[in-house]
């Protein structure tokens, strides 16, 4: 693979880069389409990568279709689809990891401690493999997006990173390759996310300042629901920093641009499900 992005760079090619862990879905082909606009040539690479999953995380469930993940990927646009196994991944005297400190303890890093170097090793990895001038990710990632971006950045690696919108359903749960672990019912529930996510928007449009009280209202909304077995959180963040906001009036927003993260993470029954908006404080104060 790194002997074809460096022909492909020599020949003048614009790389473009989607990394997934495969069972892919719309949003995924959101980011290659996204990549096919942008760049000559779009790799798509499918790894589950075994660092980023903690003890008792489904690694050894994770859904996986790989000739159908191969058809939808050369249709959306899709040059080159790169499959590395374990071993070629991780060699067996592997020492290497990448960390990016205090982006990676909050949030989904409070939960999963050693998931974001996980990641970011990973995507270090698979970013010197395929050489890309611009790599794409799902927004839904957020914390995922803001680190991946710090560590190019921090690091001085080559390339642009580019955050690409969430894609929902019809009834605004966020794509995801776990939304197939859910029963119907389950899968119903799962509304509850972007429901609330939605509903503090409001609240702060509405005039509330007071996240601390939308926070307590949210969280007992979720809780409430039978479906939901536990909220990781519901948090209120700078967009750029991840800083914990209480209070709308308190916070400078000076280096995020005015943009506030909202953001969740709840368990419906066994399977984990993420969410998140940021929007621009600005316009509503």
């Amino acid at each position: 693979m790194q002997d074809i992005s460096l022909s492909l760079r020599k020949q003048n090619e614009t790389i473009g880069f989607v990394p997934t862990m495969g069972y892919l879905h719309k949003g995924h082909i959101s980011l290659i389409e996204k990549a096919k606009k942008d760049c000559t040539k779009v790799i798509l690479s499918i790894f589950v990568n075994p660092t980023q999953f903690g003890k008792g995380e489904d690694y050894e469930k994770y859904p996986k279709d790989l000739n159908r993940d191969k058809i939808l990927a050369e249709t959306a646009g899709s040059d080159y689809v790169f499959v590395p196994s374990v071993g070629e991944m991780y060699a067996e005297n592997f020492k290497a990891s990448v960390k990016v400190k205090e982006l990676d303890f909050v949030m989904c890093g409070s939960f999963r401690p050693g998931h974001f170097e996980g990641v970011c090793t990973v995507v270090a990895k698979l970013f010197n493999i395929a050489l890309p001038h611009r790599a794409y990710f799902g927004l839904k990632d957020y914390q995922q997006y803001l680190i991946i971006k710090k560590m190019v950045e921090d690091l001085n690696f080559p390339l642009q990173i580019v955050g690409c919108p969430i894609i929902r359903e019809d009834d605004g749960v966020a794509m995801s390759s776990r939304n197939k672990y859910l029963s119907k019912s389950e899968r119903k529930n799962a509304a509850i996310l972007v429901e609330c996510l939605n509903q503090a928007a409001n609240l702060i449009k509405g005039g509330f300042t007071n996240l601390e009280d939308i926070h307590n209202t949210m969280c007992e909304k979720l809780s409430g629901n039978p479906y939901v077995s536990k909220v990781d959180y519901f948090d209120f963040r700078d967009s750029e920093t991840l800083e914990n906001i209480s209070s709308i009036d308190k916070h400078d927003f000076k280096r995020s641009g005015s943009n506030l993260l909202i953001a969740c993470a709840i368990r419906i029954g066994g399977t984990r499900l993420i969410d998140n908006m940021v929007f621009d404080i600005g316009r509503v104060t």
